[in-house]
């Protein structure tokens, strides 16, 4: 992995679209280009991850709980958040949108794809919302000792957006062992490539949704990701998921 974005945790009386802004997005941008993923160190607190993590005994934040085991996702749970999302979560799609939209758009030109991506988050949820993309999918994932999560990808409907963010909520080393985010690259003619992403309580990882352009001898092809999180061998382990399309 590259080295990571760093820049000082916000206290409680940053502004978060600034504290996100002061990110070092060319460094960023690089790697999500030459690897897939990038994180970005400190984006929460510790205090506002602790904060995110308890509110997941409360089903009135939430739409839907999924057990993974039953549909073969791994073993562990979730939560998608319902509308209105809380105040902190609800600031994350808009204010981390806007410095991966470009990076969307180029990627998709470079693939041939002509979908393109709006200047802001409230535009491209109308779009999702107009083609029946109503219900939210910010979630909260809770893993318990043996919980993992299978490698996949967060499609939910026709219009995707192709990057999204995972923010570990859980301290490595106190909270939990184990439970690596891992990402996987399938490349045509080549074998998988893998790639194990260290993280912090409140750092996040900016990754590709489903599949990102990378230049080959004869042209651009297309590589196809997925994720997931290897075994959690003790403890508890919290992430929050930010997922930019809402699904049908």
């Amino acid at each position: 992995m590259a080295i990571a974005s760093r820049v000082a945790a916000p206290d409680s009386g940053t502004d978060l679209a600034a504290h996100v802004d002061a990110f070092d997005w060319p460094q960023i941008t690089a790697e999500l280009d030459t690897q897939g993923c990038a994180v970005l160190k400190n984006l929460l607190t510790p205090d506002q991850c602790r904060a995110i993590a308890a509110l997941y005994p409360d089903d009135a934040h939430f739409r839907s709980r999924i057990v993974m085991s039953r549909h073969g996702f791994g073993r562990g749970e979730y939560k998608y958040f319902s509308y209105p999302l809380p105040d902190l979560i609800a600031q994350l799609r808009p204010v981390l949108y806007p410095h991966l939209q470009a990076v969307a758009n180029r990627w998709n030109e470079a693939m041939g794809i002509d979908i393109r991506y709006p200047a802001t988050h409230e535009t491209f949820l109308k779009r999702c919302h107009e083609a029946g993309q109503a219900r939210p999918t910010p979630l909260l994932l809770q893993y318990e000792a043996g919980d993992y999560n299978c490698l996949h990808q967060d499609l939910y409907g026709e219009h995707v957006f192709p990057l999204q963010v995972a923010i570990l909520l859980s301290e490595p080393g106190r909270d939990f062992t184990g439970g690596e985010f891992v990402l996987t690259e399938q490349r045509p003619r080549m074998q998988s490539r893998a790639e194990v992403v260290p993280l912090a309580q409140g750092d996040a990882v900016a990754f590709a949704v489903h599949h990102r352009p990378v230049q080959g001898t004869r042209g651009t092809y297309r590589v196809n990701l997925r994720h997931g999180v290897s075994r959690i061998r003790s403890g508890q382990r919290h992430t929050l998921g930010v997922i930019f399309h809402d699904a049908k």
